[in-house]
């Protein structure tokens, strides 16, 4: 009995981490679905685990209901990352160089920033803890070379300001949100990706 009682104490303190990790898990599900559209300022740091380089950028995301997101960047060169339903567009003007995906399957996207629109399922997907300053740290349940683990920075709305990527190679992607505006009414036309006519275009392979 005593033996019993031990480990049952033992294992009482996990609990209430357990419990916190899936409220903030909600709020951030219950932000996210009621949220139509959303623009914000972004600086990426990408640190190579093979390298030891880190490489910062930074411009604006703009992210609507359903299946919309574009990343301009401004830092350290001028790139557009643009997804509108089935056609993704990666423009990089300094080059004058697009590649165009008019198949994309936007299940593909990794859910370090699916859950920017809303889909999935924190907790039917990931397994749930709480990290160091209160954050939410997610693994998924199944094996994805992409993610090894999602760290998320949730304001007390339940939205996010800061996401950490760790992938399986031991390579490193933070992104933080500033300026966030939310529900402002973004137009479907601000994620369309005006080409200039002599770009160099290069298509999805077998598309």
């Amino acid at each position: 009995m005593p033996l019993l009682l031990a480990a049952l104490l033992a294992a009482a303190p996990a609990l209430p981490g357990s419990e916190r990790a899936a409220e903030l898990a909600r709020k951030v599900q219950a932000y996210y679905e009621s949220t139509r559209d959303l623009e914000a300022r972004f600086q990426q740091t990408y640190t190579y685990s093979g390298f030891g380089r880190r490489q910062v950028s930074s411009g604006t995301l703009r992210v609507k209901k359903p299946g919309m997101m574009r990343w301009d960047y401004d830092q350290p060169a001028r790139k557009t990352v643009a997804v509108k339903g089935s056609r993704l567009v990666q423009y990089e003007p300094e080059e004058n160089q697009a590649y165009v995906d008019e198949r994309f399957d936007a299940s593909a996207m990794s859910a370090a920033v699916t859950f920017l629109l809303g889909k999935g399922d924190l907790a039917r997907e990931f397994t749930l803890a709480g990290g160091d300053g209160g954050t939410l740290v997610l693994r998924p349940r199944e094996a994805d070379p992409r993610v090894e683990s999602i760290t998320l920075s949730v304001g007390p709305s339940g939205e996010v300001t800061a996401t950490r990527v760790d992938d399986g190679a031991g390579n490193v992607n933070e992104v933080k949100l500033t300026g966030v505006r939310r529900n402002a009414g973004v137009a479907d036309a601000a994620f369309d990706v005006k080409l200039p006519k002599d770009v160099r275009r290069i298509d999805a392979a077998g598309r």
